[in-house]
């Protein structure tokens, strides 16, 4: 996989996962998805290299006007709530 097909993949990720922060409920989202698909998929074919870096500029400036001021992090993940809370099997291995 080339370097710019996966540095697109990541774009659209992150902009799935941003949306998500603004809309956590799945039926809201889902439309907003479906438009991000869209978006990407309009410009696919693509042939002009200084169109295609133009439309990654713009997509990274979006993302980072769209950012989330408190991301949505699950529980268990780093920085979650439940993050290592219950920790017991350490406990119990180092004593």
């Amino acid at each position: 996989m080339s370097a710019h097909r996966s540095y697109v993949r990541s774009l659209y990720k992150k902009a799935l996962n941003t949306s998500l922060d603004w809309y956590p409920n799945r039926q809201q989202w889902r439309p907003v998805a479906l438009q991000i698909r869209a978006e990407f998929e309009a410009n696919r074919g693509e042939a002009s290299p200084v169109r295609v870096q133009q439309l990654l500029r713009e997509t990274e400036d979006a993302l980072e006007e769209y950012r989330h001021p408190l991301p949505y992090k699950y529980m268990t993940a780093p920085g979650g709530t439940k993050y290592e809370r219950n920790l017991w099997f350490e406990d119990n291995m180092t004593r």
